[in-house]
């Protein structure tokens, strides 16, 4: 008799034990409901226990969870527009709080989609492209975080993490950049080339003027050794005129014939007795 008893009691506990125990993972947290009413949070992992048929459990995770929010534009402190893709972790710090105000991730995923794209238009717009680009951005990043975690408090959940995924200028502002920027690189080659002529010019002037005086120059001393030697030549002249009036004369006059004799097809006429061939005329003693 025993043994059926026993087996019906431990059946009866089978059946019975599984819905007054329930297990909360360490990566989870629970709530416990009976009729719509929050009973008991257990924010702890280990076995637990409800009233069987009258209270249900609802589980959280504990984990950091993945937030995308919807790329919007916003307007920065210079005036430029910038798309942004961002993303962002949360974690449920309160579950009491969020069950009270979120519900549900799904309701959690838009309501802080919609605060983090938000938030952002506000810290962003407080400054230019320049510091969204530098490394302030993971200032800014950290103020968007905090700014977050000070409005969603009361909603039982806390921003972990915030970051830009992926930041572009709208296609019209890019084309404008970049026409700008063309026009830039433009006038600083155009002032490039012009000074380069002006250096150019500069250079080619100094070469002158350097080259002119350096002929004029070359000119004086080359007059000078001329006008030295012209005056060395008359002295040597003067001294072999003086040392041997006849045979400078001779010598003189076999220059002369040299010179007027040069070419073969020269033609002198002369008077047989002029001067010029006294020197031709002349017999050997």
């Amino acid at each position: 008799m025993k043994t059926p008893v026993i087996m019906i009691v431990l059946g009866v506990l089978a059946f019975v034990l599984p819905m007054i125990l329930f297990t909360v993972d360490e990566r989870e947290q629970a709530i416990v409901f009976q009729f719509g009413e929050i009973k008991a949070a257990h924010l702890k992992p280990g076995l637990k226990a409800k009233v069987p048929f009258l209270q249900s459990v609802v589980y959280y995770p504990k984990q950091a969870l993945f937030i995308s929010p919807p790329q919007q534009q916003v307007i920065l402190a210079d005036q430029k527009r910038l798309n942004v893709d961002s993303f962002a972790y949360f974690k449920i710090s309160d579950p009491l709080k969020f069950f009270q105000n979120l519900r549900s991730l799904e309701n959690a995923n838009a309501n802080l989609g919609d605060r983090i794209n938000s938030t952002m238009r506000e810290v962003l717009g407080r400054y230019a492209l320049t510091d969204v680009l530098s490394d302030k951005r993971e200032a800014i990043m950290a103020r968007i975080r905090d700014n977050m975690n000070t409005e969603i408090q009361t909603l039982g959940v806390q921003l972990v993490d915030v970051r830009i995924q992926r930041a572009d200028l709208p296609q019209e502002t890019s084309e404008s950049i970049f026409a700008r920027m063309r026009s830039e690189r433009e006038r600083e080659s155009r002032e490039f080339r012009a000074q380069g002529e002006e250096d150019a010019q500069q250079i080619r002037s100094k070469a002158d003027k350097e080259r002119t005086v350096l002929i004029a120059e070359a000119s004086r001393k080359a007059q000078e050794a001329k006008g030295e030697g012209d005056a060395k030549a008359i002295a040597i002249y003067a001294a072999a005129f003086n040392a041997d009036p006849e045979f400078y004369g001779f010598y003189r006059s076999l220059e002369a014939y040299r010179k007027s004799l040069a070419r073969p097809d020269t033609t002198l006429v002369l008077s047989p007795d002029s001067p010029f061939f006294e020197y031709m005329n002349k017999k050997n003693p």
